[in-house]
């Protein structure tokens, strides 16, 4: 049985290099068994962008705890399977530079997969393969850019994929986290 760690980040501002908050959903046997959100202080500026996109403000986190405090909390939930997310480039880049840029010790490589990826593969007739698209073509409750909301979507999207005739294990590739990029499965 394979466990599969859904997640989303939010962005303070359009460096993409701190989290103002993250979602987890862990999968097992096709059932979400344990979801997880928190703030994290970026201790960065934000912009008005991501504020108005995310409803993230400075004063939100002002006492949230920094990502390399909550790390400590969410290491055993993100390295324990393979890391799900929707546009799963964006957020897995922004884990890496938050590990690197903190100092953070984790396994050099991680298994992921991408549920755009995935949906592509499922519904080829969709105009796009967003996750609003995606989760309003499912029937999938969704309240878009906020993290927990976003990780149960993706964490439901993959469920009804593999509900399907769909081989995951193809989808699953490697990212370096110390390179901050896709390396060959």
């Amino acid at each position: 049985m394979e466990k599969y760690i859904a997640f989303d980040v939010e962005t303070p501002n359009a460096r993409n290099s701190r989290m103002s908050a993250i979602g987890i959903a862990v999968i097992e046997n096709k059932k979400i068994t344990n979801k997880f959100f928190s703030l994290i202080n970026p201790e960065t500026y934000f912009s008005s962008f991501n504020i108005e996109l995310t409803g993230i403000t400075p004063q939100s986190v002002k006492t949230a705890p920094t990502f390399p405090e909550l790390w400590k909390k969410i290491e055993p939930l993100m390295t324990g399977g393979i890391l799900i997310a929707h546009n799963a480039a964006f957020d897995m880049k922004v884990l890496g530079t938050c590990l690197n840029d903190y100092g953070i010790t984790t396994d050099r490589y991680k298994k992921y997969a991408c549920t755009v990826q995935l949906g592509r593969k499922c519904f080829p007739e969709l105009p796009n393969h967003k996750l609003n698209t995606m989760c309003d073509h499912l029937n999938i409750n969704l309240d878009h850019h906020k993290a927990d909301s976003d990780s149960i979507a993706c964490a439901k999207l993959l469920i009804e994929y593999m509900k399907s005739d769909i081989d995951i294990n193809k989808f699953i590739r490697t990212y370096d986290f110390e390179e901050l990029k896709t390396v060959k499965p």
